[in-house]
């Protein structure tokens, strides 16, 4: 577990490195020209860009979304996204690269056992979250700014695996014969 959590700010970079998230000024709250299913859609091609750019591949899973009001008012909301990892991966062995991922770290947290990794983009769109808990099992978050209210539709992008979504998610219980993973 200390490579992973010395690894850790790593994987956060590298998790946005496939994204290409462009961007405003960060003024993205009040933004009439995106919608919380617009922002939803960003989000989704962030976990799918991010999973698909693992090798070996590994299975992953549509976590329950949410979606609603940031402000308090009808005008503006934002929506999480979240995705769990189910195949059993060798934390010690796994690392990440960061170069060219327009990412900025906000926040690390290196416990041994649950360490925690947090970023955004630069335009402040999308701020993301790779958590490891219980039996070294991976979560990432992505939670959008505030957009204008819209209507979100479930995740349109498909899991690779069995999927949960909208069910309880169990613990890693897929296994691949490679311990090493790395996300180029």
């Amino acid at each position: 577990m200390k490579k992973l959590a010395a690894h850790l700010a790593a994987i956060a970079l590298g998790i946005v490195a496939v994204t290409g998230c462009g961007g405003n000024d960060g003024g993205v709250k009040g933004n009439s020209k995106m919608d919380m299913q617009e922002a939803a859609e960003k989000a989704d091609a962030l976990v799918y860009r991010t999973f698909g750019a693992v090798r070996p591949p590994l299975d992953w899973t549509h976590e329950a979304s949410d979606h609603g009001s940031c402000d308090g008012s009808d005008e503006y909301g934002d929506v999480t996204r979240r995705a769990v990892v189910m195949t059993k991966v060798s934390a010690e062995l796994f690392s990440a690269s960061s170069s060219g991922t327009g990412l900025r770290v906000t926040k690390v947290v290196s416990d041994k056992e649950f360490p925690e990794g947090y970023a955004e983009t630069e335009d402040g769109l999308l701020r993301t979250g790779l958590v490891v808990g219980g039996q070294g099992q991976f979560f990432l978050d992505v939670q959008t700014a505030c957009v204008r209210m819209s209507q979100v539709e479930a995740p349109g992008t498909q899991a690779r695996g069995h999927s949960y979504y909208s069910k309880d998610v169990p613990r890693p219980n897929v296994t691949d014969p490679v311990t090493s993973l790395l996300v180029v």
